[in-house]
């Protein structure tokens, strides 16, 4: 069990620096924090078939409201946008070729 509460720890370290760097407005340092917490629950989630009765009692109660706050961070972060395709435009102060 404590390596499961080691991994619920780090989890929440990463979700701290999370709401951290959204308070600085740094939405890609918090969206990287974000997703190593992401990945940390779903490791937890991943082993929980094997987790006893008692881990179970414990690590879920305290899995929930990491992934309260997770959801919470996620909501926050803007979305991102792709780039989408555009003509290139020919600049102004590009020398034309004397040749053409």
């Amino acid at each position: 069990m404590d390596a499961h509460l080691k991994a619920l720890a780090a989890v929440s370290l990463e979700l701290t620096a999370a709401e951290e760097a959204l308070a600085e407005d740094a939405a890609g340092a918090a969206r990287e924090r974000a997703e190593a917490a992401a990945t940390g629950l779903a490791e937890l989630r991943a082993g929980w078939p094997e987790f006893s009765a008692a881990e179970r009692g414990v690590i879920g109660p305290t899995a929930a409201p990491l992934r309260a706050r997770l959801d919470a961070i996620e909501a926050r972060l803007p979305r991102p946008r792709a780039l989408g395709e555009v003509e290139p435009r020919p600049d102004p102060e590009e020398e034309i070729d004397p040749a053409a």
